[in-house]
Order: C-alpha cells, then structure tokens, then sequence
C-alpha cells in the first residue's frame, strides 16, 4: 500500500453530513463513515484514493 495520504477535507467531493454516527463522507465513492472517506477508500480497494480534486476556495 501506498504511503501517501490523502487530504480529503481539501477535496472537492469530500463534505460533513447531519448524521451524527457517520459525519464525514464522499460524493464520489458515496461513501459516509466515522473516517475520513480516504481511509475506507484505502481499506476497500487496497491503494490510496486516485480521484482526488482540489477544491476551488
């Protein structure tokens, strides 16, 4: 597994929900979770996540 780590809060498809048992989720793989998506993203496909956008500020 790759070392690099993924910023998701600095992605475009990252985002908080209003569901208190899993806040942090991604647009992109539909993914909602207590971690940060990458990290579930990392378990399930076994590399880092490869579609990361920075967000436009």
């Amino acid at each position: 597994m790759n070392s690099k780590k993924i910023q998701c809060y600095k992605c475009k498809y990252y985002y908080i929900t209003w569901d208190i048992k899993f806040p942090y989720a991604c647009k992109l793989y539909k993914v909602k979770s207590k971690q940060v998506p990458s990290i579930i993203v990392s378990k399930s496909i076994g590399t880092v996540c490869d579609k990361f956008v920075k967000k436009l500020r």
